[in-house]
Parts: C-alpha cells; structure tokens; sequence
C-alpha cells in the first residue's frame, strides 16, 4: 500500500483506466465474435456489416488509447481475410 500521497493518487487513476480499457476490450471481443458468428452462418451480407462494426470498435480502441496501431491493423487485415475467403467461397 502506498504511503505517498502522488503514490496513493497514481493507484486511483491506474484503477479507472484499467476499467476503461478492458470496458473497450469487452465490447470489441464482441463485435468480433459477432462477426464471425456471421461468417460461420455464410450470410455475405450480415458478415460485411458486422465487419463494418467490428473495424469502427476497432478503430475506436486505437483512439482511446487502449489497442496499439499495429496491433488494430493487424487485427483488420485478419477479419478482412476472412471476410474475403466468405466471397471466394
């Protein structure tokens, strides 16, 4: 436990942006799931919207601070083929 006032300060802000990130995280996993529950349905429509959603939340966490930019792009680039194998199929 910290005795310095900044320290005990620092505590208190690492807590709520620990909160925040992982509230971010959370809804993004759920985008993601939810489009590749639609992937694995093969509807070609439903699957481009939910990819649509899932770029935008992921889009979104880089904003915020909370998904590195590489890290989102790589993420993009693996829905985006999969969304793409869908089409080929």
């Amino acid at each position: 436990m910290p005795n310095i006032k900044s320290a005990v300060k620092r505590v208190k802000v690492i807590k709520a942006k620990t909160l925040r990130n992982q509230m971010i995280m959370s809804a993004l996993k759920t985008y993601v799931k939810k489009f590749e529950s639609s992937l694995a349905e093969g509807d070609k429509e439903k699957a481009t919207a939910a990819f649509q959603v899932a770029v935008k939340k992921i889009d979104q966490a880089v904003a915020k601070g909370t998904l590195h930019k590489n890290a989102a792009a790589r993420k993009k680039s693996q829905l985006a083929r999969k969304l793409n194998s869908l089409n080929v199929q």
